[in-house]
């Protein structure tokens, strides 16, 4: 069945759009909850969102749909993803909803749907919603008695900040260590800089105040300039940086240097695997992490098992194959011993503790291995199915022939954008960039048949 409202990472599109429309929303809402009611007790439903101004209508257009399908819900407020996650479980709610656009600009807005496991959604539980979305739901409304009921809880914030720092060794302290975190302007702002604190830290604080619009604007960590300044200028021992649902974490060292997710796996999977918790062998990440990765985890004796693009497939890896330890080189970080999903905080408190086990600056303690050259292009087209063009497919070829075995090329398109995504990486730089260059520019040349 051809999807047309959940992407790779639930609904997304920009607000008052299809389908981030407050008709689509709440018939999301009906349609997930005829969906996950499974018995005559009364269901129930969590939700969430992040700080965009669009989140309030998503939100009111979700609680009628989820009411009327009988479901009784409860209003988070702002909250991480992964806070979301663990209080459908920890609530034993029969589904969380988080509405946010993660990474994206204030304009964009999405809704994630997680079952009671709070893991996200099978793609058979995504079709049967999508099957549901496009008939008449009038059916399925319940009688006056029936309806379900709404309302704001407070305090379930404060259970999430108990439940990451747990998670933090226990006879260990950030006494002594000066952080600065970058909030966002998002879900977490309030959260991450309270656990930090509470836990022993001095805690400096930016993208801190939302107003609705600010999100993910100039700062986060998908632009952690603003973070790396500030680490220098307060001479900080560490510098953690979120996206707008903290799902996703980078982090900066005392000198300013980024340091990205693949550093971040590589620290935790060498640490877990010296202390014997790493699990299954070795960890997962996408085609889109770096050889230097692969290279410096094969050394350790760990394995890297690689998957499409996409947390939810590192997540499903994982839970098939026994891992507890994967991600993307962007900054999702999934450490099931602790969460079901992405958790910037958690994996930011892990990292904080490898660096009080080493001993050494965080420029030396995360910077674990040279990447090898990468560069990646994209490319838009206007329809049609380019990868599918002879000629492409003959370069292709060609261009793997070429980087051999010093070298890997990734070419796939978005699952969320009309864009070829172009990747290649190898120990040569310069035949790297002639590559990607070559490809991409092919590629942007192919018509769409009229």
């Amino acid at each position: 069945m051809t999807r047309k409202y959940f992407g790779t990472d639930g609904i997304r599109g920009k607000a008052n759009t299809f389908p981030m429309t407050p008709e689509i929303a709440m018939k999301v809402g009906m349609a997930a909850g005829v969906a996950f009611q499974r018995g005559k007790y009364r269901h129930r439903v969590v939700i969430g969102k992040d700080t965009r101004r669009s989140g309030y209508m998503l939100e009111n257009a979700m609680v009628a749909g989820f009411t009327a399908a009988g479901m009784d819900v409860f209003l988070l407020g702002p909250v991480p993803t992964p806070a979301v996650a663990m209080l459908t479980r920890s609530l034993r709610a029969d589904i969380g909803v988080m509405i946010s656009a993660s990474h994206n600009s204030f304009e964009d807005n999405g809704i994630k749907l997680f079952g009671p496991d709070g893991y996200k959604l099978s793609d058979e539980l995504e079709l049967k919603i999508e099957r549901l979305l496009d008939e008449d739901l009038s059916g399925y409304l319940r009688e006056f008695g029936d309806i379900g009921k709404a309302q704001r809880v407070e305090g379930d914030l404060y259970r999430y900040i108990e439940f990451a720092k747990r998670t933090f060794p226990r006879k260990m302290t950030l006494s002594g260590m000066r952080v600065v975190i970058d909030c966002a302007n998002g879900a977490a702002y309030k959260a991450a800089p309270a656990a930090l604190w509470e836990l022993g830290a001095e805690v400096v604080t930016i993208g801190d105040k939302p107003n609705g619009i600010n999100i993910n604007e100039d700062c986060g960590s998908t632009k952690p300039g603003a973070l790396s300044r500030k680490v220098q200028e307060v001479r900080a021992d560490l510098g953690i940086a979120l996206d707008g649902d903290a799902d996703r974490l980078v982090l900066v060292d005392e000198k300013g240097t980024v340091v990205d997710g693949d550093q971040v796996m590589a620290t935790i999977g060498q640490s877990w695997h010296k202390d014997d918790r790493l699990q299954g062998g070795g960890i997962v990440a996408t085609v889109m992490s770096n050889l230097g990765l692969e290279r410096f985890l094969k050394d350790e004796g760990i394995n890297l098992a690689r998957t499409k693009v996409g947390d939810r497939f590192v997540v499903s890896h994982m839970r098939e194959n026994g891992y507890n330890v994967g991600g993307e080189q962007s900054g999702h970080i999934v450490l099931s011993d602790y969460a079901t999903t992405g958790d910037g905080l958690i994996s930011a408190l892990q990292m904080l503790a490898c660096l009080k086990n080493s001993d050494k600056p965080a420029s030396e303690a995360f910077r674990k291995f040279e990447p090898v050259p990468q560069l990646l292009k994209n490319v838009r087209f206007d329809g049609g199915t380019p990868l599918e063009d002879k000629l492409v497919k003959d370069a292709i070829e060609t261009a793997e022939a070429e980087l051999g075995d010093t070298g890997r090329l990734v070419i796939r398109a978005s699952g969320t954008e009309p864009l070829i995504r172009v990747m290649a990486e190898g120990d040569d730089r310069t035949l790297v960039n002639n590559v990607v260059t070559s490809l991409a520019d092919l590629i942007g040349t192919v018509k769409a048949p009229a």
